[in-house]
């Protein structure tokens, strides 16, 4: 679930706003001349790793995670509001946030502005003849905190662990908006059954934050 965010007391909101274009320029033009393949993506990671080290235009006060007491354990923030299009996220989760393994229906990239979030990588064993039921098998694990970001095309598979003591707060930037994401799918670890992962565990409230 996402809490709100007032910008209008943030000093920092102009310059957020100028940085935020200027990094969805610079993707759209890695899209444009080089379409999405792992390279061009980590040429996205990289840019995006870059707007993290400019903590100061992210300052928790303005992105604060969910009360604790609420039962909540994510904060979702869009930092371009649009229907289309690339979308940059920042979230905020808390301590013991997890989720089952998902694919994305479009490229993302994950980077930290603070924090880290444990990434589980996956490949499938099956061979996809079943639309209901998939078997994975662990492929790597990535910390993503700050200077580590993680790239994913469409089909990759991931799910992320929020272990330690303190909220993270990291980018995630999409192809398009998650809410447009109707093609996602969940594969529960238990049974090996697929799911709609929007439609099952996307938590659809998201802040705009221009």
């Amino acid at each position: 679930m996402t809490t709100n965010a007032s910008t209008q007391t943030d000093p920092h909101t102009a310059a957020r706003t100028d940085a935020v274009a200027t990094l969805l320029a610079t993707v759209g033009a890695i899209v444009a001349r080089d379409g999405i393949t792992r390279e061009s993506l980590a040429r996205i990671g990289a840019q995006l790793q870059t707007l993290a080290t400019q903590a100061t235009l992210f300052p928790r006060s303005a992105f604060p995670p969910p009360d604790a007491a609420s039962g909540d354990t994510s904060a979702r923030y869009r930092l371009n509001p649009g229907s289309d299009g690339i979308a940059l996220y920042l979230n905020s989760l808390l301590p013991g946030k997890t989720t089952i393994p998902h694919n994305h229906d479009t490229w993302a990239v994950i980077a930290a502005v603070e924090g880290g979030e444990l990434n589980r990588v996956y490949r499938r064993t099956d061979d996809g003849s079943d639309a209901e039921r998939a078997t994975l098998a662990l492929d790597r694990e990535v910390m993503v905190q700050p200077g580590t970001p993680i790239e994913f095309l469409p089909d990759d598979i991931h799910s992320i662990h929020v272990t330690g003591i303190t909220p993270t707060l990291h980018f995630h930037l999409y192809g398009r908006p998650l809410e447009t994401l109707d093609g996602r799918l969940g594969f529960e670890p238990d049974s090996g059954r697929i799911v709609r992962y929007n439609r099952t565990h996307l938590h659809r409230q998201t802040q705009a934050v221009g």
